[in-house]
């Protein structure tokens, strides 16, 4: 099956009801636990790169990477995105490498550490949709700021200052209907990286009901849950036992996702969770084995360890099954799809 734009298959999501774990890779053996997981559970993929992967990957090999799982497992739709986008220049060059999809994170400026304007972000974000759309690319935007960083990508914000830069609903039927975007990124009180919430998340600090009035307003429009990591505390324990030090924090329960799902929420960005899970098996191994030096047997059971709870969310998130109904429209069929929806 060929690499498939995100549109295609969050529209088939939506017409099921069911959500889509976004992993994002760094190396050979993130994207073998992300496809030996999807395998498994007859998944589609959504396979994401930010700009600090491309960096840390290269291009070349990362979109190679990329094309062996396409090549290895040619029965499961994968997309490949481009996550946190800082400019239109990144999203075209992800375009070039042959991403099926692009995320114009306008929310932010250039430099992607303050937030910007309601008119910049839909300025740029519209000018990417009109380039993706013309070759059959999906695109995502986001409207809203979340609190933490990602590979350098983030204003850094308090969980207190993220109450200031939530998605208002006003903004979001406007922001949609001047950009065309595919898919809506919403800041609900979330946060990347692993210290999300410092208790368990409550309606005072996690805005569900955000994203159920917005998903009222936007019926027809895919919803994305950012900074969506549960952050287990069994990998937590893990990583301390053998000598790390990850300090007490909260993700976003598992429920509250599936409560997303059912109002609108298509596409759900996980990172983090599988950053630890590699990690907690790493130290494992270490402190188990501390003369093992041959990368295979670390990195082997991190693999391993990853595939676990990607295949935790692809069932939890509803996609498990779903592999081989998903329509197979390629980013050229797409082209006539996006023209049509222009008159």
């Amino acid at each position: 099956m060929p690499l498939i734009p995100l549109r295609v298959l969050l529209d088939h999501a939506a017409e099921n009801g069911y959500g889509v774990a976004a992993f994002n890779v760094n190396n050979m053996e993130q994207i073998q636990a992300i496809m030996a997981a999807a395998r498994k559970t007859d998944s589609p993929v959504i396979v994401q790169a930010s700009r600090g992967a491309r960096k840390y990957t290269n291009d070349a090999y990362l979109r190679h990477l990329m094309l062996a799982a396409v090549e290895l497992n040619p029965k499961l739709p994968m997309v490949m995105h481009q996550d946190h986008g800082n400019s239109p220049e990144t999203c075209f060059s992800a375009i070039e490498q042959n991403f099926t999809s692009v995320m114009m994170d306008g929310s932010l400026d250039e430099a992607g550490k303050t937030p910007s304007t309601y008119e910049y972000n839909a300025q740029v974000t519209r000018q990417v949709v009109d380039r993706a759309h013309a070759v059959g690319v999906s695109v995502e935007g986001e409207l809203g700021a979340l609190g933490g960083l990602e590979d350098g990508h983030g204003a850094g914000l308090t969980q207190e200052e993220v109450k200031l830069h939530l998605t208002d609903p006003d903004q979001a039927e406007k922001f949609v209907a001047q950009t065309g975007v595919d898919a809506l990124a919403v800041a609900i009180g979330t946060s990347h990286g692993a210290y999300k919430f410092s208790h368990k998340p409550t309606g005072d600090i996690l805005k569900m009901d955000l994203i159920e009035e917005i998903h009222r307003r936007l019926p027809d429009t895919h919803l994305v849950m950012h900074g969506s990591s549960s952050v287990p505390q069994e990998l937590q324990d893990t990583i301390n036992k053998y000598g790390g030090k990850i300090k007490q924090t909260y993700g976003v329960p598992i429920e509250q996702i599936q409560r997303g799902i059912r109002h609108g929420v298509r596409k759900v960005n996980v990172d983090t969770d599988n950053r630890l899970a590699m990690t907690a098996a790493i130290r494992q191994v270490f402190s188990e084995s501390p003369e093992e030096f041959d990368p295979r047997k670390y990195l082997g059971p991190a693999r391993e360890r990853m595939q676990a709870e990607c295949e935790r969310r692809m069932t939890a998130f509803g996609q498990a099954g779903h592999a081989g109904k998903v329509p197979t429209r390629s980013c050229k069929e797409m082209v006539t799809f996006y023209k049509n929806r222009k008159k």
